[in-house]
């Protein structure tokens, strides 16, 4: 149980990014918070990923706002928790002229910014190692953030803990009804409840949700041994082209896709792309696929991985490091928006980020999440 008191300024449902991300926002506003979480540690989407706060790329507009929102309060957390921040950058490494036409009319944008493109000489000269890739270009950002998710959520949570957050784990909330949040073991009291539930649908305001089309993304990932060099930044190929919407929705989009469909349709029907990042050990964080359901199998596929590991090869120019470990996530989607708010009940609100964007957008989300929990205005769709 709590200690003395049991009441609270915000109580917020899921310890996740989101979860902490809305935590902290709260923290900045001087309220006190209470985090209530059904697990004993960090177990979800929020560790199963790259750590990469990506903002290239991201769908113009609030997407891309919030990212960039996002990457300021990474900086300023990781200073003051002690997260470390493990890369900065992302190279985005093209083989074919429709992605660098793609890329040529991406620079032209307001998104590109702290972006540049790379000649062929220019990447050989940065990283010998890739001097086999069949490169045309590489679009370098110097936006991108990455920090090992394994790590950086536990040291976020203790950071806000030693702040004056409280956490209450293993206690799965079954009701709200504010001042009222009814728990597995007893009953909080908080004047606002922030429900950030990922993926789970289904416990708290379900016939809520099931207004929404969303569904769960299952991806697949590896680590695989160091390699022996260092990679000058993350690395993602052609694929994310089609994938990301800063660059996907763009004009000249269309002949690169109608290409990737010809040469690559088992990477498109598994939903593969691209994204090597790498950890403080040397090795390699290398994924991922994107397969759609209510509720996915748990079962990865020997093809899929095969697939990653393919375009692994024929981006860098080089065989793959054997695989040291390799795990599946699920995250929450929906086909109409990118971020899902709403609103449940008086002083209740809910929101989840319904793309594989919660690292890279959360922190952005939580601060819309509070202000419209506080009055101040309404969480943009």
């Amino acid at each position: 149980m709590p200690g003395k008191t049991q009441s609270y300024d915000l109580a917020v449902v899921g310890a996740g990014i989101l979860g902490l991300a809305t935590a902290l926002a709260a923290l900045r506003r001087k309220l006190k918070v209470v985090v209530i979480d059904r697990d004993a540690q960090a177990n979800g989407a929020s560790v199963r990923n790259f750590g990469l706060v990506t903002v290239c790329g991201q769908e113009r507009g609030a997407m891309l706002q919030r990212a960039r929102r996002s990457r300021e309060v990474w900086c300023e957390v990781a200073a003051a928790a002690g997260i470390r921040l493990l890369q900065r950058g992302l190279w985005m490494c093209v083989r074919r002229l429709e992605s660098l036409t793609l890329l040529e009319q991406f620079m032209a944008t307001e998104m590109a910014e702290g972006c540049r493109l790379l000649s062929s000489t220019e990447i050989r000269r940065r990283a010998p190692f890739l001097g086999r890739a069949p490169l045309l270009a590489v679009l370098e950002s110097d936006q991108e953030l990455r920090v090992e998710s394994r790590e950086a959520i536990p040291q976020l949570s203790a950071w806000l803990e030693s702040r004056g957050v409280v956490f209450e784990r293993g206690r799965a909330v079954l009701g709200i009804d504010p001042p009222v949040v009814s728990t597995s073991r007893g009953e909080l009291r908080a004047e606002r409840v922030a429900l950030c539930p990922g993926d789970d649908f289904t416990t708290l305001y379900a016939e809520r949700l099931a207004r929404y089309p969303l569904s769960r993304c299952k991806l697949q990932m590896l680590r695989l041994a160091a390699p022996g060099f260092v990679l000058p930044s993350a690395i993602m190929s052609d694929l994310g082209l089609g994938r990301y919407r800063g660059f996907a929705d763009l004009a000249a989009a269309g002949p690169l896709k109608a290409r990737l469909a010809r040469e690559q349709p088992r990477h498109l029907e598994h939903g593969v792309h691209l994204i090597v990042v790498q950890s403080a050990d040397g090795t390699l964080v290398v994924g991922d696929s994107h397969h759609y359901a209510t509720t996915p199998d748990p079962f990865g596929q020997r093809l899929v991985d095969e697939l990653i590991l393919e375009e692994f090869s024929a981006t860098l120019g080089l065989e793959p490091p054997p695989a040291l470990e390799r795990w599946i996530g699920t995250y929450a989607a929906a086909a109409d928006r990118a971020v899902l708010f709403d609103a449940p009940a008086a002083h209740v609100r809910l929101a989840t980020v319904t793309t594989g964007a919660g690292a890279s957008t959360a922190f952005a989300v939580g601060e819309e999440l509070l202000s419209d929990l506080l009055g101040e205005t309404a969480a943009a769709a």
